[in-house]
C-alpha cells in the first residue's frame, strides 16, 4: 500500500512490539500473508518462545529440527534463574525488609549487602531474569521483576535498559495508564542521561514510535498526552528532523483527540500543526497532512474533501490509527464546516452537504448543530436554504500579533535543532 508506514516504523521498534503489527496487517491485502508468517518466525526465532516457534514452524511446513533442543535449555535456564534468584525473592517478601529500606539506593544497596548477605551480583541477576522472562513473551512476569531490580539496583545503564523494558511489558500487557507512567520515567531519564546529541536524537526517535501505542488507547486521554510529548521543542525537533512520518499521527491526535483543554489551548495546537505540516510538506506527505494543507493553507475545500476521502482508507490500514478512524473523519468534516463558513458570508446547505459527503437532510441536522456548539452568528433562511453569516472584522494590529507568534515560533524550533541536532 501506498501510504502503509509499517517499514518507517518497524526499525524503531523491539521485536514483540513488532508481533501486534504483524498480527494486524495479515488478512489486509497489504502484504502477502506466507510473507507475513515468515517474516513472524524470523522475528521470534531468536526468543525463548519455543512453544509458539513449533505452531509457526508447522504452519509453514517447515521442520526445525533445533526446536526442542532449544526449548529443553529454556526450561533448564529458567530452572536455574528461579533457583540462583530464590533468596532475592525471600529478602524482598520480608514485611522487615521492606520497612527497612530506604530512598537511598546506596544505603539500601549496603544494608541487604552487610544484613542480608545479598551481593550486587544477585541483585543483576535480577535483571537477567526479568529480561529471560520477557524474552519467554512472559510479560507480566518480567514487569514485575524488572519493578524490583530498578527499585534496588544502582547501575543507571541497567536501570535505563530495565525502564524500556517494563515500558514494553506494560505495553504488551496493556496497562495502559501504567504504560504512561512508564513514559514519564522513560523521557526523564532520556533528557536527563549524558548520552551525545546522536545518541540522545535515536533515542527520542525510539519514545517517539513506542509511545504511539499508549497514546492511541484509552480515549482521549493518550492523544492529549501525544500532544504535549510530541508539540514539546525536543520532540518536534526530533519529528521534523529525522521522522517526519510521525506527523501523520500528530494530524490525527490533534484532530480526533477532541477538546479536552479550552478552545485556545485546542486552536494552539492546530495552528502549530498546520505550521509544522507546512514547513515539512517536501520531506513528508500522506493524505492526512495534505488535508490539513488544503484547508488551513491552500483554502481549497475540494481537495479538501478528496483527501479526507483517501484518509479513511489510509486510516483503517494502520495498526495505530484504525479505531480512531471514525472519531477522525467526524472532527475533519467538523473543521471543514467551520473554515467553510469562516470564509463564505452566505453558504448554500446543499453545495455545504456534497463538500461534506452528506444528503441534504443531514447537511441541515449538521449546520444546525455546528451553529449551536461553535455559537456563531448566524441564521438559517429556510426559504433558499441558505446560512447567512455575519464575521467580525479582525484588527490589523491583531493579525500583527498573529504573525509574529509564527516567526517566534519557527525561530524558537531552528535555535532548538541547532543546539539539539
Amino acid at each position: 500500500m501506498e501510504y502503509d508506514l509499517t517499514q518507517k516504523t518497524l526499525p524503531f521498534l523491539d521485536r514483540h512490539l513488532i508481533y501486534p503489527l504483524l498480527q494486524f496487517l495479515k488478512g489486509r491485502g497489504v502484504y502477502n500473508d506466507t510473507e507475513l508468517l515468515q517474516l513472524e518466525y524470523n522475528l521470534l526465532k531468536d526468543t525463548n518462545m519455543t512453544d509458539y516457534l513449533v505452531e509457526l514452524s508447522k504452519e509453514l511446513g517447515q521442520n526445525d529440527a533445533d526446536l526442542q533442543a532449544k526449548k529443553e535449555n529454556v526450561v533448564k535456564t529458567l530452572a536455574e534463574l528461579e533457583e540462583a534468584t530464590k533468596p532475592v525473592f525471600e529478602v524482598l517478601e520480608n514485611p522487615e525488609v521492606v520497612s527497612e529500606l530506604k530512598e537511598n539506593k546506596t544505603q539500601n544497596q549496603a544494608l541487604l549487602t552487610s544484613k542480608y548477605g545479598l551481593s550486587v551480583e544477585q541483585i543483576n541477576l535480577l535483571y537477567k531474569f526479568g529480561q529471560f522472562q520477557y524474552n519467554a513473551g512472559r510479560y507480566q512476569a518480567a514487569s514485575d521483576i524488572l519493578y524490583h531490580f530498578r527499585a534496588l539496583s544502582t547501575d543507571p545503564e541497567l536501570v535505563a535498559s530495565a525502564t524500556w523494558g517494563r515500558f514494553a511489558c506494560e505495553i504488551l500487557t496493556s496497562q495502559w495508564d501504567s504504560v504512561l507512567e512508564e513514559l514519564g520515567k522513560l523521557r526523564d531519564s532520556v533528557d536527563s542521561r549524558s548520552l551525545d546529541p546522536q545518541q540522545q536524537l535515536h533515542q527520542r526517535m525510539w519514545v517517539i514510535h513506542w509511545s504511539l501505542f499508549p497514546f492511541f488507547q484509552n480515549d482521549n486521554k493518550g492523544k492529549d498526552a501525544l500532544c504535549d510529548l510530541f508539540f514539546s521543542s525536543s520532540y518536534i525537533s526530533t519529528i521534523q528532523a529525522a521522522c517526519p512520518w510521525i506527523l501523520r499521527y500528530l494530524v490525527v491526535a490533534v484532530i480526533a483527540g477532541g477538546h479536552p483543554h479550552t478552545a485556545s489551548v485546542f486552536q494552539k495546537r492546530l495552528k502549530d500543526l498546520v505550521r509544522v505540516v507546512g514547513q515539512e510538506e517536501y520531506e513528508y506527505q500522506d493524505p492526512l497532512t495534505r488535508f490539513v494543507k488544503s484547508l488551513y493553507i491552500d483554502y481549497s475545500f475540494e481537495d479538501a474533501q478528496n483527501q479526507l476521502a483517501d484518509c479513511e482508507k489510509v486510516l483503517k490500514q494502520d495498526f495505530f490509527l484504525a479505531d480512531s478512524a471514525d472519531a477522525f473523519l467526524e472532527s475533519a468534516r467538523k473543521l471543514m464546516s467551520q473554515v467553510y463558513c469562516r470564509v463564505h458570508q452566505r453558504v448554500d446547505i446543499a453545495q455545504l452537504s456534497q463538500t461534506l459527503n452528506l444528503s441534504q437532510e443531514q447537511g441541515e441536522k449538521w449546520i444546525a448543530n455546528l451553529i449551536k456548539d461553535s455559537r456563531m452568528d448566524a441564521k438559517i433562511d429556510e426559504s433558499d436554504s441558505t446560512v447567512i453569516l455575519n464575521h467580525p472584522s479582525v484588527s490589523v494590529y491583531q493579525q500583527v500579533i498573529e504573525k509574529t507568534k509564527g516567526l517566534t515560533f519557527r525561530s524558537s524550533q531552528v535555535l532548538n535543532q541547532g543546539v539539539t541536532i
